[in-house]
Order: C-alpha cells, then structure tokens, then sequence
C-alpha cells in the first residue's frame, strides 16, 4: 500500500535512529495518514490524508 498523502503528495522520509552510544542504523518516519471521506475535486471521495492537510481542510472551513 502506498503511503502517500492524496492532497499534498507527502510520502515517507528516511533517516538514522540513533542511540545513546551514537550508533546509527536506517529507518522510515512515516506520515500521519488516515482514511476519510471527504469533499475533493466537487464530489465526495474515500482519500487518504495526513492530519496536517486534514487540519488545515477543517480550519478553513
């Protein structure tokens, strides 16, 4: 399943968990996304958006 945002294309990031001894191994920072229904393009669709977009939507409401 692709873990992309439908509204702003964000997709998942890659970086180094680093511990206390400093020892760095690759990892994933997912985003937030969750599965709405929602008005987009005119007409209600099932889209997957991350909560930046899905709070942004609802404050200019």
């Amino acid at each position: 399943m692709a873990q992309r945002c439908d509204i702003c294309g964000k997709g998942p990031q890659y970086g180094h968990a680093v511990s206390h001894s400093k020892h760095a191994v690759n990892r994933r920072f997912m985003p937030n996304l969750t599965k709405r229904k929602l008005m987009h393009d005119g007409r209600m669709q099932k889209i997957k958006i991350c909560n930046d977009c899905l709070r942004t939507k609802n404050k200019v409401k």
